[in-house]
């Protein structure tokens, strides 16, 4: 998590200071020679992952209130006082783990955290809070409070997964027979009006003809997505050849993705773990059998879970990374 603190007093910054030494963040004051508070607002709202004032929740407040968008893209926010005394996490609280920075930034300088969230107040299960500890995008946010709003009424809700989960449900969660019947889902193969939680475990490994443009590696990923009915969102690295490490309509597909790729030689693709699908015009060119199923297994240290893709000069294959869902998280 990237965090960014922002003090207003000397006694404020020094809190900040005290407070980045166990959580570590850029730390400012506003004016004094620093940044005004919208300018520094507006640049750590579209770079960090979390914003800490060090002041009134009232400057707070109105400093973000141009910026906020959604609970699945807005960053985590929160206000300690300068005496530091009470933590409150203002926006993004489960999605964005504003609850949890606000518990941690209370331990650090004996602070009380004030978290106001339902399901937190009542002690019940927070979906998209276990959801992110699972490492899992959550495909509909708005659906989250159909499950919220259950648990806090008193009613059972249903999950189904495709994953093994350890340890034992939470009070009132209860196994659904399908995903289609079920409140939320753990799956990467979406379907129905269940809330959507995908784990954000695969590698897609790509091989593709010397000079594939952009925009023909994004078609031919739609259509990999699509012909598996896939969630896209469960791809979070990508991986090929090092004689594709120029190629600039593939680092450029993986920028737009966001997703790091990692190149390996003929030599480390060959000794990858597993049985792959063999191509004798693959072996003529690269010098191994398979690209994308052996890259993929090499970034992932997994396994293969879908098996190679060729259309158009591009092949995909994805592997998935260990994922191990337990429900017997709980902030510590």
């Amino acid at each position: 998590m990237t965090r960014a603190y922002l003090a207003f007093t000397e006694k404020g910054l020094a809190l900040a200071q005290k407070l980045s030494t166990a959580l570590p963040g850029t730390v400012v004051r506003c004016g004094h020679g620093g940044p005004g508070l919208a300018e520094w607002t507006a640049a750590q709202f579209a770079r960090s992952d979390a914003l800490i004032f060090v002041g009134a929740v009232g400057i707070a407040v109105r400093a973000i209130a141009p910026h906020c968008q959604n609970k699945a893209s807005d960053p985590a926010v929160v206000v300690l006082d300068e005496c530091g005394r009470f933590a409150v996490p203002l926006l993004s609280g489960h999605l964005g783990g504003a609850n949890d920075l606000a518990r941690a930034l209370a331990a650090v300088c004996g602070a009380v955290p004030v978290i106001t969230t339902a399901t937190d107040a009542n002690g019940v299960f927070a979906v998209d809070e276990w959801a992110r500890h699972q490492n899992c995008r959550v495909l509909e946010p708005c659906r989250i409070k159909c499950v919220s709003g259950k648990l806090l009424a008193g009613e059972p809700v249903s999950f189904w997964s495709a994953f093994p989960i350890a340890g034992q449900a939470p009070a009132g969660v209860i196994p659904a027979q399908t995903q289609e019947s079920a409140d939320f889902a753990l799956t990467l193969f979406p379907a129905g009006e269940a809330l959507h939680l995908v784990p954000r475990v695969g590698v897609l490994g790509i091989g593709c003809r010397r000079g594939t443009r952009t925009d023909r590696l994004e078609a031919a990923f739609v259509q990999f997505c699509a012909t598996h009915s896939l969630a896209a969102e469960c791809v979070t690295a990508a991986a090929s050849i090092d004689l594709k490490a120029d190629e600039p309509g593939l680092l450029e597909f993986c920028r737009i993705h966001g997703w790091p790729v990692q190149f390996y030689s003929a030599e480390q693709l060959q000794n990858a773990p597993g049985r792959f699908t063999p191509s004798p015009f693959v072996q003529s060119v690269t010098g191994v059998d398979n690209v994308c199923e052996r890259a993929a297994v090499l970034a992932a240290d997994g396994r293969i879970f879908l098996p190679k893709q060729a259309g158009g000069g591009v092949t995909f294959a994805l592997a998935l990374r260990p994922f191990a869902p337990d429900w017997r998280w709980q902030y510590v």
